[in-house]
Formats: C-alpha cells, sequence, structure tokens
C-alpha cells in the first residue's frame, strides 16, 4: 500500500511540471518610486541622489574624521623631546 502512494505521489509531480518551475512574482523592477539613484562618484556634490549605501559610508567617514580630529586638538599633543645621535643630554 505505501509503495502505491509514493507511486501516487511522484506521478502526480510529473503530472504538474509547472510546480517546479521557480517563479519570481514580486520582483518586478518597472515600478521604482522617486528619483533614480547614482553612484557617488557619479553626482558628488548632490548628497540627496546618491545611494543609500554610498552615503552612510560618506557619512560615518566624515563623522569619523571630526571625532579624530577633535581628539587631536583637544588632546593637545606631546611635545617632543627630540635628542640627536651622540650628543649628552642637557641637565638643568
Amino acid at each position: 500500500m505505501a509503495a502505491w502512494t509514493v507511486a501516487a505521489r511522484q506521478a502526480s509531480i510529473i503530472a504538474r511540471p509547472s510546480s517546479l518551475v521557480p517563479r519570481r512574482r514580486m520582483s518586478g523592477g518597472g515600478d521604482h518610486h522617486g528619483p533614480p539613484r547614482v553612484n557617488i562618484w557619479e553626482d558628488p556634490t548632490s548628497p540627496s541622489k546618491w545611494k543609500e549605501e554610498h552615503f552612510v559610508i560618506a557619512s560615518l567617514s566624515g563623522w569619523g574624521l571630526l571625532f579624530y580630529s577633535g581628539y587631536k586638538l583637544f588632546s593637545g599633543g606631546k611635545g617632543k623631546n627630540e635628542e640627536k645621535v651622540g650628543e649628552t643630554p642637557s641637565k638643568a
């Protein structure tokens, strides 16, 4: 009896080959919303037209540069004590 049901299932699969063909029903690319997006290097002066991932990379790079330059500005830096080779350190 079990062999009979397996054979019936295989016959039903063979009878409907359209069920094996993948369908891409909701993946149509013809209905875009808004203006087309461009790469950052194609139009660098208008961020509203950039692709989202390019905008994110540029924004994070800008914030990183701002924080790093602020750190360097406000940390004051350490004065460099340069000693030349062959000289003895001066005692004050």
